[in-house]
């Protein structure tokens, strides 16, 4: 099970219906989309960090291995801004390129910890059947499902592989790690399709119509949750909104 799976099946608001905190960490997104990003996604951001943190009981440790791997690819994303290319030094030092980096990386932490605060405590399996219900077409929400059921199942198979390639050195050198890589995709490539066509071939024996029926646990919407997320909603736009007016 991957880290974020982990944390959204073992967190406090596991069993609150997923409607309140899609109000809750997709309004936050919006502001931090867009407002500006000082003070506006900063503002969004905070209120997501101290959502998961305090009522979704996250521990700290939780919530860095679910965005350390994200935060390092928006910190990676945002060096070639520092520099400007062309001219007579060709690669240079852009005086204005610390602010443009910072607005980048305040927007994109912001919208990085409202989208965990949905993600890290509402897992798939209550998601995707309810999305029938908003008019998503079954076929899309069943593709979604099994694709990711075979997720789980190829990097299960990806981890056999490779533990049975170190146990016969497989990783000894570099030459022998190459042909180990390229054995192990072709491994994993093969048994992707073998676990594709059994999944079929298993769905039309027991007569599948078109549709998996599943039974959804009935979760009633708490109206002061969600009275409460727009009331925070709305204290960051208005908030953001004083702040830009202060300060044009």
């Amino acid at each position: 099970m991957l880290p974020l799976d982990e944390i959204a099946y073992r967190n406090r608001w596991r069993l609150r219906h997923p409607g309140e905190k899609a109000v809750l960490s997709l309004g936050l997104l919006a502001c931090a989309v867009a407002l500006p990003p000082w003070p506006g996604a900063a503002l969004a951001g905070g209120c997501a960090l101290v959502a998961l943190l305090g009522p979704a009981g996250l521990a700290p440790a939780q919530l860095w291995r679910a965005m350390r791997v994200p935060l390092a690819f928006i910190l990676t994303g945002t060096l070639p801004m520092l520099v400007s290319v062309g001219g007579p030094q060709g690669i240079a030092w852009d005086p204005a390129g610390p602010a443009t980096a910072a607005n980048v990386v305040g927007r994109a932490i912001g919208a990085l910890l409202c989208l965990l605060l949905f993600a890290a405590t509402t897992p798939m399996a209550d998601v995707l059947p309810r999305l029938e219900r908003l008019g998503v077409p079954a076929a899309v929400t069943e593709i979604a499902a099994l694709t990711y059921r075979l997720l789980f199942l190829l990097l299960d198979t990806a981890r056999g592989v490779r533990e049975a390639q170190a146990a016969r050195l497989g990783f000894s050198g570099w030459r022998t790690s190459i042909r180990s890589v390229a054995g192990q995709g072709g491994a994993i490539f093969v048994q992707a399709f073998d676990r594709a066509r059994r999944l079929e071939e298993g769905l039309a024996l027991r007569g599948y119509s078109g549709s998996l029926r599943v039974e959804l646990e009935d979760r009633p919407v708490s109206r002061a949750f969600v009275a409460g997320a727009l009331a925070v909603v709305g204290a960051v736009v208005g908030m953001t909104l004083v702040a830009t007016a202060w300060n044009p």
